[in-house]
């Protein structure tokens, strides 16, 4: 096994654990005396630094909300005066005011460090050529995956998103080795390939994608690899955590969170509990070194399981599984809870339809409806209506076992739903609360 930091990658867990320990110690020390919105919550809590004496007393912090952060704009949360900040990032604010994330320059090498473990982890390093295809600029991606491919002594391909011809040219032209995007990009790039009359698979170096920033499905990782000859790899981070910072390793069996730099709790959304080991909930997030933007049980939405087992990779830290939705993500239809990527991983296993789909959510009088508009692929493309009747039945039998609510569905040419260069926006919800 090839890693970038062996003794810390594979310590022991109660070496781990005991630096855990030490570290959040010190980060609620250190934010008690010196920020105002952590000792007034921990005071309206009633908790003390002093009360934490093990790592299970983390459950008596308060949480922190994406609110929180909404509420300090831009900057009323930070423990770093201006001076000490090197960077800041910004969330798009698509659901509310945007949130403003501070670096210093020891958050940067945190940063950094983390995914030079990450991408080593899955295969990459000196002499691959990485074309980051994320974002750059506000968005916390593409410099994310930027810094820590240059860490690893890879050569870098700025592509950010967009332009999608040209980054196929210079895919072939440069020889990439591994990209860097959000899986419905890479899938939008696949099919452009194919209009210009190339394969990824014969035709490029490429071997490896590093795929994150959307929930997709172990369905479309099948299909990107089997289409394009290439390994996919999940990777996780969130703006508010510093972005993209931890990654599965190559035995795609889960996303390696370093324990040096987050402690991770899995809990019930409905009664904050504690979930059983390998049991879904929410994913709530400490991060242990941070300067600027501290972030003690941060919840994050998302929902996933943990396994604190070691890897067979030879790796210590816990692994998280793919994220299987959000908790706002989370549609109620008559009851019964729907994740967008349950409905992508069940279109996945029909042929004859592809991975682009759109949900329309609405409301006819008291009864909630659901159509779920999808693409077919041009192979099974056919003008017979009998064809299209057959397939539309199939689509609307798989998606019932599966998310266990009927739905309408609705077939749509090849190429004729929306594609995304950045995150894919599945659901469109017309009802009225």
């Amino acid at each position: 096994m090839i890693a970038w930091d062996p003794n810390m990658e594979m310590m022991p867990e109660p070496e781990l654990k005991k630096m855990q320990f030490k570290l959040l110690k010190t980060l609620v020390y250190r934010l008690y005396s010196f920020s105002n919105f952590y000792h007034e919550r921990m005071d309206t809590h009633g908790v003390h630094p002093d009360d934490i004496t093990s790592l299970e007393d983390l459950r008596r912090l308060p949480f922190m909300y994406k609110t929180d952060l909404r509420d300090g704009y831009p900057d009323k949360i930070f423990t770093a005066d201006q001076e000490e900040l090197v960077r800041y990032h910004v969330s798009s604010g698509t659901t509310g005011k945007p949130t403003v994330v501070g670096y210093t320059k020891h958050d940067l090498e945190t940063w950094t460090e983390s995914l030079a473990r990450a991408l080593t982890s899955c295969g990459l390093g000196r002499g691959d050529v990485v074309q980051v295809s994320y974002g750059y600029g506000l968005f916390t991606g593409g410099l994310g995956l930027h810094y820590g491919a240059e860490r690893i002594g890879a050569s870098v391909v700025p592509t950010s998103v967009g332009n999608t011809e040209r980054q196929i040219e210079l895919m072939q032209d440069l020889r990439v080795t591994a990209i860097c995007c959000t899986p419905s990009y890479l899938m939008h790039i696949g099919e452009a390939a194919k209009k210009m009359g190339v394969s990824i698979k014969n035709d490029t170096h490429l071997r490896a994608a590093v795929l994150g920033a959307e929930p997709w499905s172990e369905q479309m990782r099948l299909r990107i690899e089997e289409e394009m000859g290439i390994k996919a790899y999940n990777i996780y981070g969130t703006s508010e955590l510093s972005g993209p910072m931890f990654c599965e390793c190559t035995e795609q069996n889960g996303i390696h969170m370093w324990s040096d730099i987050c402690l991770v709790e899995i809990l019930d959304p409905e009664t904050d509990e504690p979930v059983k080991e390998g049991e879904k909930g929410e994913m709530v997030v400490t991060i242990l070194q941070k300067e600027a933007l501290p972030i003690i049980r941060y919840r994050t939405g998302d929902i996933t399981s943990m396994d604190t087992s070691p890897c067979s990779c030879g790796r210590t830290h816990p692994r998280i599984a793919r994220l299987s939705g959000r908790v706002d993500d989370m549609l109620i239809i008559r009851g019964i809870n729907v994740f967008p990527s349950q409905v992508e991983h069940a279109l996945l296993g029909i042929p004859a339809v592809s991975g682009h789909f759109m949900i329309e959510v609405g409301r006819i009088g008291a009864l909630d409806t659901m159509l779920v508009r999808v693409e077919l692929n041009p192979e099974a493309f056919s003008d017979k209506i009998n064809d299209l009747i057959a397939i539309r039945s199939m689509v609307a039998h798989t998606l019932k076992n599966a998310l266990n609510v009927s739905v309408d569905v609705e077939i749509a040419e090849p190429g004729s739903l929306p594609r995304f260069e950045g995150k894919a926006k599945r659901v469109i919800d017309r009802r009225e609360y």
